[in-house]
């Protein structure tokens, strides 16, 4: 089918070009789960009630009738859960956060019929305390670079708004004006690498399955994204599915497929639901199926869900789970760009990947090529978490700092109860239970996928997860590992073994058990899992344990050696202490303690022996003046 682009594309805008408004809320999980569509509701009916024109569809037919309506719409994952629900209102670019019900008579009448401004619904900078009016004024948004994100404003369930921003213009020029091989060589001159986490070369990787000579190809969209914390591929798929879309069009015009499957764990119930109805709009638009565009090339997509094990984000565990079978890895000879799904070559991208793709074709490798660094072009999406001022999805270039991203997108380092303390930064774990810790004398490393294996870590999926110094690294170290062990597959027995080995020696460290006999076996484990396991989610379990063995290496020493967590995370290590400021001598501690560990005098600051004691907690509980610390 022959489907005139600029038809659709005119029409929309034309039809668009009518409103006097337009409101998007984020329609995100994250602001959805927070109250975003009833919040969209309670708008359209204030609006209707106060007589104003309002639609919540634009069909982009000729002859509709949208003169002086308010279009109120819903958007992606707009990145800044946080301050979630988000309201934009176009044009005056007013950005309103935590957005509840009964705000919206207010914005009514304040807003839409007076153009007043609520400032107590903008973004308050917790740096200075100054209101932001929109993203132009906020760091966190501001000082992004976003190019896979960009249409996250965009309505997801729309197709003509994405053809009408230039949607399927990259997959018509390559499946109606280039060759297989063009496509490729494209690819490859972009310097696009894959965004799953080791970052291989795309179009060598697509070149690899067109030399596979075979009669039936596959392409597979990998969404089973299942790093804690990380939630990049949901929000592109949730708030951009038709860039995955035509990502994979393209890529199967590059390789030979006419059939391809995206792989969705089952949690990201959205991003499925955004996706079949992508499917189906394509298909009922013409850009996707029989005869594309006119030509003798045809595609399909399906839509699976996962069955929710980490593991199924393993290449050839997941073709194991969409044939059917238990989602296992096998080695990797042959490739599965030469036998994959069901014995047949098979190309296996990302979602972000994927998603860039649209961009590459549209405007041209060299485009691509000018944001980013030489070896790692373009940009790159993190899930920004932990104790930093501002969390959220954030998209930046190959090459920002560490020090850029925490402390100006970011907006610095939080204590354990929000405040911003600056001087409290102690590590940043990146890439998830497969990346590693990065400490205050890298952050102003560049992030790309070069630099981060020189110093033990890895780009991966792209979680980031700030620590303050009162982190116990130990136990992040544990509570990676213990993730690990639970999602290992159990096929091969380094892994299945290993990582139950390592799991054990971080509880005998946290909780007072070990020698330094313990931190050396724990260390030998690691190196024996990394070399002998069977797929990467077996090789790079041990990361986060050496890292942070590398790195803080005193901080596990004090709980081997002297028994102690110097943050006072682990109980077990804690050291229980009396604050003389605080205490004042009412003895109610003393006479609770079960082993007659405290001493002291009337009205006298009281000391605890921490020979004696047994962290049994009751003096804690007994003071009504919360001088009782490390329990």
């Amino acid at each position: 089918m022959n489907v005139d682009l600029k038809k659709i594309a005119d029409n929309y805008l034309q039809a668009t070009g009518q409103l006097s408004r337009r409101i998007v809320l984020c329609g995100g999980t994250g602001c959805v789960a927070n109250g975003a569509l009833k919040v969209r509701d309670a708008l359209v009916a204030a609006l209707s009630e106060a007589g104003i024109k309002v639609t919540v569809e634009i069909k982009a037919e000729n002859g509709e009738d949208l003169n002086e309506a308010i279009y109120v719409s819903k958007s992606g994952c707009q990145g800044f859960c946080q301050q979630g629900p988000l309201m934009h209102i176009e044009p005056e670019h007013i950005l309103y956060t935590k957005v509840k019900v009964s705000d919206v008579p207010a914005i009514v009448e304040k807003t839409i019929k007076n153009g007043e401004i609520i400032e107590e619904l903008l973004y308050c900078n917790p740096s200075n305390g100054e209101r932001c009016k929109g993203n132009a004024e906020i760091p966190f948004q501001n000082r992004q670079h976003r190019m896979v994100m960009k249409n996250c404003m965009i309505e997801p369930e729309n197709i003509a708004e994405y053809i009408a921003r230039g949607g399927y213009e990259g997959a018509r020029k390559a499946i109606v004006e280039m060759t297989p091989e063009t496509v490729c060589q494209t690819a490859i001159d972009s310097g696009l690498r894959g965004r799953g986490g080791a970052g291989f070369p795309t179009g060598r990787k697509w070149q690899a399955a067109l030399s596979s000579k075979n009669d039936k190809k596959y392409i597979i969209c990998n969404g089973d994204e299942g790093d804690p914390g990380a939630f990049m591929d949901r929000s592109v798929m949730e708030g951009n599915p038709h860039a995955v879309i035509e990502g994979m069009m393209i890529g199967a015009k590059g390789i030979g497929a006419d059939e391809g499957y995206v792989y969705v764990r089952a949690e990201y119930p959205l991003a499925v639901q955004r996706m079949r109805h992508a499917v189906a709009d394509a298909e009922a638009a013409g850009v996707l199926g029989d005869n594309i565009f006119g030509t003798d090339f045809s595609f399909r997509v399906h839509i699976m869900e996962g069955a929710g094990a980490f593991v199924c984000g393993e290449g050839t565990a997941l073709i194991a789970s969409i044939e059917g079978r238990r989602g296992m890895p096998r080695p990797k000879s042959p490739r599965t760009s030469v036998s994959g799904l069901w014995g047949k070559p098979t190309i296996i991208n990302n979602v972000e990947t994927l998603a860039s793709l649209p961009i590459i074709f549209r405007e041209g490798p060299d485009f691509y090529r000018s944001v980013g660094t030489a070896k790692s072009p373009g940009t790159k999406t993190f899930a920004l978490s932990g104790h930093v001022a501002n969390t959220g999805l954030i998209e930046v270039p190959f090459g920002t700092t560490l020090r850029e991203i925490v402390y100006n997108i970011g907006g610095g380092v939080t204590d354990n109860d929000g405040n911003i303390t600056n001087e409290d930064f102690k590590a940043v774990q990146i890439g998830g239970p497969s990346g590693g810790c990065l400490i205050p004398e890298m952050l102003d490393l560049p992030i790309d996928f070069d630099s981060l294996p020189e110093v033990g870590a890895m780009v991966g999926s792209g979680g980031l997860v700030v620590m303050n110094k009162q982190t116990c690294i130990v136990k992040i170290a544990r509570f990676f590992m213990q993730f690990i062990q639970n999602e290992s597959c159990g096929k091969c027995v380094p892994c299945r073994e290993g990582t139950k080995q390592m799991l054990a020696l971080l509880d005998d460290i946290i909780e007072g058990r070990a020698t330094m006999e313990t931190l050396e076996l724990l260390e030998q484990t690691a190196a024996a899992v990394e070399l002998g396991s069977l797929c990467g989610l077996g090789k790079t379990a041990p990361n986060p344990v050496l890292s942070t063995i590398k790195y803080f290496r005193k901080e596990y020493e004090d709980h081997v050696i002297r028994k102690i967590c110097p943050t006072g995370e682990c109980k077990a290590l804690a050291k229980v202490e009396i604050d003389p400021a605080k205490c004042k001598g009412c003895t109610a501690c003393a006479r609770k303690c079960p082993v007659n560990a405290i001493t002291g005098s009337v009205k006298q600051p009281h000391v605890v022996d921490t020979d004696k004691c047994i962290k049994c907690g009751a003096c804690k509980t007994a003071c009504k003046f919360d001088a009782v610390m490390g329990i």
